[in-house]
């Protein structure tokens, strides 16, 4: 068995120059854990497979196509393939956010 602390892993390198660290890297999903401070957020991108967003934590304003909704921890947002999307914090306390892309995507993100 294997078990994951993602306050353990390594910060990678994104464009959106945020707290993102991988916590599951396989060909059939991928999954990372997003720390976000207050006024953070990632820029407006679309990925070339579906994703769904899950809130561990605090409240994330969340972008999917042309609608918003501020979502509360517990909650899972779904963004199909190919749909822009984007999370923001713009609250006072830490968001964290497990994002998981399936399968795992062959080709770059589209930063917009």
């Amino acid at each position: 068995m294997k078990i994951v602390n993602w306050k353990n892993l390594e910060i990678i390198e994104t464009p959106h120059k945020i707290d993102v660290r991988r916590l599951y890297d396989h060909n059939n999903a991928q999954v990372m854990h997003i720390n976000l401070k207050p006024g953070e957020s990632l820029k407006p991108h679309i990925t070339p497979v579906d994703v769904f967003f899950f809130i561990l934590e605090g409240t994330t304003d969340v972008q999917v196509g042309d609608e918003t909704f501020r979502v509360e921890k517990d909650n899972l947002v779904e963004s199909p393939k190919g749909i822009v999307h984007c999370l923001a914090n713009t609250s006072d306390k830490i968001a964290r956010i497990m994002v998981v892309k399936a399968p795992k995507p062959t080709n770059k993100t589209k930063l917009l």
